[in-house]
């Protein structure tokens, strides 16, 4: 079997082929390389490419399983793998671009991001950086710096932000995994709309150390994949208390708790509720019929309300405007220019913002987390939709819902910051049919640090059909 044909399987099946000789990790990162040439020139994903970088790295894999160190090689999990990174993930060489036109001047980066380093210490390979909406404030991935990131399942259409190049590159069949953030719905939002598998872990769960901020005290880092099999394989490899030296002070330093085993234990004895209310109201009928579409699968019939959720947004707008605006004060001051005229008008706003409201917005976080904890003791998982529609047109300002007209920008997210605003661990799962050509993305939510029951019902979903990421016929 010709690389090029394994490169468009799941990240599972490419370690595999290595690990057996089928082919080898030279040529299965070249055939990545080869992919990333061919289609990124419509779907505009990626911002670097590393390709000498991930050439000797895979050169180094197939010399180490022709040594006598081999036996212990082909155990890594993802042997070979080609992956990448949003490009606010560190990368030796090369600055954090964190998607400006600012960073581009800053000094390249001295060492790869932890995330970086362990999924490479687990045979990975990394193939690139990736596009993203500036500093990651955005649903849209339309970066006016670099373009667009084209949605591989309709390239007039957005790919979600602002991990879009992430989503993006995984929908194509460039790679099988990459990395991104989320601080209010960035991995979630392309990971509905590009129609992948999207991990958002706990708060606190993976190091950040090596990634540009966007808000402390609510950025996440997490995985894409087109299996759940492959998701768990990442989230496993890059989970652990970092060890002595720089930190992330965000980080819970907590031991690994490996997800992988519990995928195929299916849905006996889960306690399973479908959220109403705001996530119903705020869904074009496609969404709640992705939703719907879960549910039945599941055996869900609960409908629960999610208590204080409209407050719990509040909250997550004022804490991400004024974090966010902090950190860029100097050069809001500065190069205002060079910044894109959306997000600076966004960080001018937070600036401006009361301290008392960002005070109490973090009262108002802490009593919507208690709140929502006491739900998530009576059930241990919650469904809701991930984005309020499927991926709009590159462009379009303004989308229909239930009769009004609701700008895009700020309400791709709406569905995703009341969760990711308390920490919760989400799983986003690509349902098909419930829009007539595109995916859309259902959240499997769970009580702080159970990723495992999350990967546990996506890949049951996965198993029965209802959940699946194809690679775009491009």
């Amino acid at each position: 079997m010709k690389a090029a044909e394994i490169v468009l399987r799941d990240a599972s099946s490419m370690a595999e082929a290595v690990r057996s000789g089928v082919v080898s990790a030279g040529d299965l990162v070249q055939a990545s390389l080869d992919r990333i040439a061919a289609t990124d020139v419509r779907v505009n994903a990626f911002t670097d490419v590393v390709r000498e970088r991930a050439l000797r790295r895979a050169s180094q894999i197939d010399q180490s399983l022709a040594s006598d160190r081999g036996a212990r090689t082909r155990e890594l999990p993802l042997l070979g793998v080609p992956f990448a990174v949003k490009n606010l993930f560190d990368i030796a060489g090369l600055p954090t671009l964190a998607g400006s036109k600012i960073e581009r001047e800053a000094t390249p980066a001295r060492s790869d991001a932890t995330l970086v380093r362990r999924l490479e210490s687990a045979g990975a390979v990394l193939v690139g950086g990736l596009n993203m909406d500036e500093y990651a404030y955005g649903f849209t991935t339309e970066n006016s710096h670099v373009g667009a990131a084209h949605n591989p399942h309709d390239l007039s259409r957005v790919a979600g932000g602002s991990s879009g190049g992430s989503g993006a590159a995984v929908a194509a069949g460039q790679v099988p995994i990459t990395l991104g953030s989320d601080t209010n719905g960035s991995i979630r939002v392309p990971a509905s709309l590009c129609g992948v598998f999207g991990l958002k872990p706990t708060f606190g769960r993976l190091p950040r150390t090596g990634s540009y901020p966007f808000v402390s005290s609510l950025d996440h880092l997490g995985p894409f994949a087109r299996s759940v099999r492959d998701l768990a394989a990442a989230y496993d490899a890059m989970q652990g208390p970092e060890t002595p030296g720089p930190r992330d002070p965000g980080c819970a330093q907590r031991s690994i708790e490996l997800a992988s085993p519990a995928l195929g234990h299916g849905l006996h004895g889960l306690r399973i509720g479908v959220l109403g209310g705001w996530f119903r109201e705020r869904a074009q009928p496609e969404a709640i019929t992705a939703v719907d579409a879960v549910a039945q699968a599941l055996g869900a019939n609960h409908t629960v309300e999610l208590p204080m959720v409209e407050a719990g947004r509040a909250a997550a707008f004022l804490i991400t405007n004024a974090e966010g605006a902090a950190l860029h004060l100097p050069d809001l001051r500065t190069r205002p220019q060079d910044f894109e005229p959306l997000s600076r008008d966004r960080f001018l706003a937070g600036a401006l913002l009361p301290a008392a409201w960002v005070a109490r917005a973090q009262r108002v976080r802490r009593l919507y987390a208690e709140q929502v904890a006491s739900l998530l003791d009576r059930f241990d998982i919650l469904l809701a939709p991930a984005t309020p529609c499927a991926a709009t047109p590159i462009g379009a300002e303004w989308f229909e819902l239930h009769g009004q007209r609701l700008p895009v920008r700020p309400n791709m997210g709406v569905l995703t910051q009341p969760i990711s605003c308390i920490g919760l661990p989400v799983c986003a799962v690509p349902v098909w049919g419930a829009h007539p050509s595109l995916p859309i993305g259902v959240q499997v939510i769970a009580a702080p640090w159970r990723e495992d029951l999350v990967l546990r019902v996506a890949a049951a979903l996965e198993s029965a059909g209802v959940a699946q990421a194809p690679v775009a016929p491009l």
